[in-house]
């Protein structure tokens, strides 16, 4: 079921090229999908029962865009169709080109098979296409389940509750203020998350992740190739990743933790005890702060660099050139900390 929303009224506003217009659209249900490739989304707490949606169109070709509505695959849709395989935006800058698989309906991005179904559009900044944009304000009432598709653009996400699921090409992403599920993934960009409270997993193809205030059941991030930087992060199972980039954390509490980086230094300051905790980096050095009530059975690895131990009492039960292992205080917890090449620290807080 699809509906076609380019009303004659349309036509006449958008005669005149770059002319903005905006329109406001509805969309029932609990879980709603919204696609879009070029603009700025905002994603914001919403009244009443259902998910409102804010379209305003730019761009010199404004006019030849077209949205569309109805339900697909389960979800409440909201889609804006771009009839051109090439859109080109040269007053954003010239320094980007995205391309992605689009399918006819508009759809992207949202399942297995989405990176060979569609026909291939590439945004650009430099050469001639398609001149249009449309800026999205999505307004989501408490406990609604969201899924927002994004292009090319800026994403913004501010003090929402329900399920929010974020998967852009090439975007910056932030979000403050949200409760329930958080899940942000793009292919190219920074991530920045403060005052989170619910499932939070983070993903950047390229990109630094910042955040602060984060709490919840899982806290699971992951960057290709970027610095990752946590304040106050606390859930039973955190789990952080870079394939190259440095990883600084603040604040931790929780009882399964996970810090992985290929090349680059982890510096990690815990809050709290814990029951297994993993630290590694191919290249780097490794400082684990952590407090004097700290109880673990403890492996330290470093393929080349030495050892400190801060000060905290260990009873050793093996001592290698490269390799120390045994029991600090009750030894209720597992410690593992491996670097391929650099030093290993702890220190007491």
């Amino acid at each position: 079921m699809t509906t076609r929303w380019l009303p004659i009224a349309f036509l006449a506003v958008f005669a005149t090229a770059g002319v903005a217009q905006t329109n406001r659209f509805v969309l029932k249900g609990d879980s709603v999908a919204v696609y879009n490739l070029v603009g700025e989304l905002r994603v914001e707490p919403g009244s009443g029962s259902d998910v409102a949606v804010q379209v305003t169109r730019g761009g010199a070709d404004a006019a030849r865009l077209d949205v569309l509505s109805g339900r697909l695959r389960g979800y409440e849709t909201l889609r804006v169709i771009y009839p051109e395989d090439v859109i080109s935006l040269p007053d954003w800058g010239r320094g980007w080109n995205t391309t992605l698989r689009v399918r006819d309906d508009g759809t992207f991005g949202d399942d297995s098979g989405w990176r060979r179904e569609g026909r291939e559009v590439r945004i650009t900044g430099r050469g001639r296409g398609l001149e249009a944009y449309a800026d999205l304000r999505v307004m989501v009432p408490a406990g609604k389940r969201v899924w927002l598709h994004w292009g090319v653009g800026k994403v913004f996400v501010t003090n929402v509750d329900g399920v929010i699921v974020v998967q852009a090409a090439s975007a910056d992403v932030s979000a403050e203020r949200t409760r329930g599920m958080l899940k942000l993934d793009t292919g190219s960009g920074e991530i920045v998350v403060s005052d989170a409270s619910g499932d939070v997993k983070l993903e950047s193809g390229s990109g630094e992740i910042t955040g602060t205030n984060i709490r919840g059941d899982a806290v699971k991030i992951e960057t290709g190739s970027g610095t990752i930087t946590l304040t106050g992060v606390e859930a039973p199972r955190i789990g952080v990743e870079t394939g190259s980039g440095d990883i600084t954390v603040t604040g931790a509490k929780g009882d399964e933790l996970s810090f992985e980086t290929g090349s680059g230094n982890i510096d990690v300051a815990l809050t709290a005890t814990f029951q297994r905790m993993a630290i590694e980096t191919g290249s780097g050095n490794v400082t684990l702060r952590v407090p004097p009530t700290i109880g673990a059975e403890v492996d330290l690895d470093t393929g080349s660099g030495e050892f400190d131990l801060g000060g905290l009492t260990m009873q050793v039960r093996r001592l290698q050139e490269d390799h120390i292992s045994g029991t600090i205080g009750d030894g209720r917890g597992r410690l593992s900390i491996e670097t391929g090449s650099g030093n290993v620290r702890l220190v007491k807080i």
